[in-house]
Order: C-alpha cells, then sequence, then structure tokens
C-alpha cells in the first residue's frame, strides 16, 4: 500500500489560516485518475466530509466549511491541499486526507492534529 503523508497542521488562534498538504506518493498520471478528500474528526463528532475534489475536478465541500476552505491538487506533485481561512474553534481536530482508486478502493493517512484557540 502506497502510504498518504499529511502535513501543516498546528495551532492556530481563531481568525487564523492554515495550509494542509497531502501527498498521495503516486506517479503524476496515476494521480490524476484518484479522487481525494479531507475528513476530519472533531471532538464529540463522527468523522466528516471537508472537502473533496474528484478526478474530473468536481469540487464538494461540507457546509461547515464553505467560504473558508479550499482544496486544490498539483499533478506534478501527486499533492492536495486544504487552504483554511478565518479558522474557529470548532475546526479543531484531527484531519485525514484519503485517496479513492478508480476501482473504488479508499485509503487514509494517519491524520495532522488541528488547534485552534485563543
Amino acid at each position: 500500500q502506497v502510504p498518504i503523508v499529511e502535513s501543516g497542521g498546528g495551532l492556530v488562534q481563531p481568525g487564523g489560516s492554515l495550509n494542509l498538504s497531502c501527498s498521495a506518493s503516486e506517479s503524476e498520471l496515476y494521480f490524476t485518475y484518484l479522487t481525494m478528500a479531507w475528513y476530519r474528526q472533531t471532538p464529540g463528532k463522527e468523522r466528516e466530509l471537508v472537502a473533496r475534489m474528484s478526478r474530473e475536478g468536481s469540487i464538494e465541500y461540507g457546509d461547515a466549511v464553505k467560504g473558508r476552505f479550499t482544496i486544490s491538487r498539483d499533478n506534478s506533485k501527486s499533492t492536495v491541499y486544504l487552504q483554511m481561512h478565518n479558522l474557529k474553534p470548532d475546526d479543531t481536530g484531527v484531519y485525514y486526507c484519503n485517496k479513492e482508486r478508480p476501482n473504488g478502493n479508499v485509503y487514509w493517512g494517519q491524520g495532522t492534529q488541528v488547534a485552534v484557540t485563543a
């Protein structure tokens, strides 16, 4: 199994910004076949969708982050990014990246911690 590696988490004050990265460790060509997504696990809640970008380029955001977060991808680096702005304490949690192969198999990273606190 090719590993997924998330990075960029940390501690930020409310209203601040963070940029997360997720390396899918795939060839540039194969990466274009993948649907990539960010999920998060916040305290007391089930894991929820943050943002998803399909292999065709369509994008979906979770309701809680619309207008504040932006997902993007760089196929040449087989990497997907999550820009997070106007962060709120409710955004605190572990952020996971996953990749979905054309056969439907999904692989998860280990997660990166985001903490939003004054």
